[in-house]
């Protein structure tokens, strides 16, 4: 015996229900991506051709130095969108807003049709989008749609008087696989 916990991730282990919702393909990309800008547009401030009648100054060294530092940045905020589920609710934090939302509050989550990520419908009438869930990921976009929708399931009980008491909107004697995710809306 090692005495060390085993990997998070080793076949047959069953996933954290809880654990962090993240993009996974759209994350390497704007990693890359705001690798890129900054050695791109650096090496650009730096072998720039000085002229003598004063066309390319250090204004403009730092000016393309500071457009790689802007590319860079919305490229890691990109890379830091995630969804934080707990017992309490759900934290989004999408590209440019973080929205923190109670359990109850959320009626349905949608994830199909032409969307690239999942949208979660509140009880108030509004739409938040999860853009820590991605169409782009593949099969794994699906499960974790499903972890949410489950998640929303488990922890949603609504306080709404002459509500059906579940969030999903289901009299909660239904299907035991959570609410259904439609594939096209």
């Amino acid at each position: 015996m090692t005495g060390q916990p085993a990997a998070p991730h080793e076949p047959g282990d069953v996933p954290d229900p809880l654990a962090p919702f993240r993009p996974r393909r759209g994350r390497a990309v704007a990693l890359g991506v705001g690798w890129a800008a900054l050695a791109v547009f650096g090496a650009i401030a730096v072998v720039m051709p000085a002229q003598a009648d004063g066309r390319w100054g250090l204004g403009d060294r730092l000016m393309f130095f500071g457009l790689g530092v802007a590319v860079s940045f919305v490229a890691w905020r990109y890379a830091s969108i995630v969804a934080v589920p707990s017992r309490e609710g759900l934290v989004v934090r999408n590209l440019v807003l973080t929205r923190t939302l109670e359990w109850a509050e959320v009626v349905r989550v949608q994830f199909g049709g032409g969307e690239p990520w999942v949208s979660l419908d509140l009880e108030d009438g509004d739409t938040v989008a999860v853009m820590a869930i991605q169409k782009a990921d593949g099969d794994v976009s699906g499960k974790e749609a499903s972890r949410l929708a489950a998640l929303v399931q488990a922890f949603g009980e609504t306080t709404e008087p002459g509500g059906s008491g579940r969030a999903d909107g289901s009299d909660g004697s239904g299907d035991p696989g959570g609410p259904d995710l439609p594939e096209d809306s």
